[in-house]
């Protein structure tokens, strides 16, 4: 695999892992008004394909591993890199670190509940849960952006060289 492919699918997966994790902010202000019963039954049934074995789980290691990949492929190409690592320790905190300290653990008590068998503390859970969630956005954005500046930057730099060499654009 080339790096302009590894890049390529690094910035798709970081991208749709950013994606997953826009939705929740945005579902953030409608979700954190309903009520216990509401909250319990969506959680339940709309984030099916969001976690495992669904295709949000794929695309969330997806997007660490391809990023850890792309960082020890760019390790000599400087500034590059440093933009790279950047990208993949926003997305490596977003997921592991945030995702299983933070929302996993909402995530297995919610599972067990009902709408008649609400956790006491459920509205602590869900906020935990969905700040969270804001929280890995910012994460993602700020990953993916490094990412993209990552490859932005090395494009600036081989054209400088190449105008320095005397070619012309």
């Amino acid at each position: 695999m080339t790096l302009k492919t590894v890049r390529f699918v690094t910035l798709i997966l970081a991208a749709l892992f950013m994606g997953l994790e826009f939705c929740h902010a945005l579902e953030l202000p409608p979700k954190i008004q309903y009520d216990g019963r509401l909250y319990v039954t969506l959680q339940n049934t709309l984030y099916q394909y969001f976690g495992f074995p669904g295709p949000g789980a794929l695309v969330t290691v997806g997007a660490v591993i391809s990023a850890l990949v792309l960082s020890f492929l760019t390790r000599k190409r400087r500034p590059s890199f440093y933009w790279t690592l950047s990208g993949t320790i926003c997305l490596a905190i977003a997921f592991p670190v945030v995702f299983f300290s933070f929302i996993e653990p909402v995530n297995i008590i919610i599972r067990q509940a009902t709408p008649t068998s609400i956790p006491s503390d459920w509205m602590r859970l869900r906020y935990q849960w969905e700040y969270a969630h804001a929280a890995n956005f910012v994460l993602t954005l700020v990953g993916f952006s490094a990412l993209l500046f990552s490859v932005l930057v090395e494009t600036s730099i081989d054209r400088f060289r190449t105008l320095g060499n005397g070619a012309k654009l």
